[in-house]
């Protein structure tokens, strides 16, 4: 038996076969997860950059997968409240903050966002109870610059031979590295008064408060906002050729003199690693809080000559990097 088609049947078909050609991969396509981060601080952060590039190196791409929600309180410490809550509300998939202030806010204001946080020391500070299991929607870096700190004092003396010493704190920085600082100092038998700064207004001020203390060494503390302002801070103590410890590399390699710490650049791709966690369902709380694995001292000779100070060989001899 021979069927006959209708060539009006025959296009009728392949115009339908047409329509399901070009519809159904689109049907079956699913849509890309944009993943929304939220990123907050007391100050715009230089370490957002490695912290990208950890992310794109895992796969998440800013205009593909990624939006990152910066936001920062601009020295303004009542802001970070209503900052985490706008950032909440977006709402974003994770919150990273990074310093004690910006961590204490946004734990009362993260709800039941994830939060990974970059602080000092979370345990001294009262921001979690237990590194190993933070519990909640908390996890995150422990910087642990309370135990540095107290390395910083006792490099200025070894340093300087110094006496008298200025430590200067941001307002909102860690109290236990603040509070280790200082019973360092005491400790070494030194005369120190602690200067705060928030705003780079108060960083000048508080080297012209130094200078006519007859401070013979500063130790700056760990925080976003100085390490915002890290040119600044170098800039100011080279005008007042005031030797100066701070607490990361990134001081150094603009002039400063010697820096003892994490290398933060490792330490904010180690929490991209964290996000990552996160994102792929993984409660943040049951994340165990990680420390830098390696700590750094770095030496600026260039920085030391106008300051007519030789390095001690003990210093020399431990340190990781000598700038020349």
């Amino acid at each position: 038996m021979i069927h006959v088609v209708r060539a009006g049947t025959i296009g009728v078909a392949a115009n339908l076969l047409l329509v399901l050609a070009l519809s159904t991969p689109l049907l079956a396509q699913p849509a890309t997860k944009v993943y929304r981060i939220g990123w907050l601080s007391s100050a715009a952060h230089p370490m957002l950059d490695p912290f990208r590039e950890a992310l794109r190196a895992l796969g998440y791409v800013e205009g593909q997968n990624l939006v990152i929600e910066q936001r920062y309180a601009e020295g303004k410490l009542d802001r970070l409240g209503p900052l985490a809550d706008e950032l909440t509300l977006i709402p974003v998939d994770v919150l990273v903050v990074s310093g004690r202030a910006t961590t204490m806010a946004a734990r009362g204001h993260a709800g039941r966002v994830p939060l990974v946080f970059v602080t000092g020391d979370p345990v001294a500070d009262g921001v979690i109870t237990n590194l190993a299991r933070p519990g909640g929607n908390m996890t995150g870096m422990a910087l642990m610059t309370h135990e540095i700190a107290s390395k910083w004092v006792e490099l200025a003396r070894e340093v300087t031979g110094a006496s008298r010493i200025v430590i200067l704190a941001d307002p909102g920085g860690g109290r236990a590295q603040r509070l280790s600082a200082e019973e360092t100092a005491r400790r070494l038998g030194l005369e120190w008064t602690t200067l705060e700064a928030g705003t780079p207004e108060q960083i000048e001020k508080a080297f012209e408060s130094a200078a006519k203390r007859r401070a013979q060494a500063l130790i700056v503390l760990s925080s976003p906002f100085f390490a915002r302002e890290r040119k600044s801070l170098v800039t100011a103590a080279a005008r007042r050729r005031q030797p100066v410890i701070y607490e990361h590399r990134d001081f150094v390699d603009v002039g400063g003199l010697i820096s003892y710490g994490p290398n933060l650049r490792d330490v904010f791709r180690r929490a991209a690693g964290l996000v990552d966690k996160v994102l792929k369902g993984t409660p943040a709380g049951e994340l165990p809080v990680e420390q830098p694995t390696k700590l750094e001292l770095v030496v600026n000779l260039k920085a030391a000559q106008p300051l007519g100070l030789t390095i001690p060989q003990s210093v020399l001899l431990r340190a990781d990097a000598v700038l020349e």
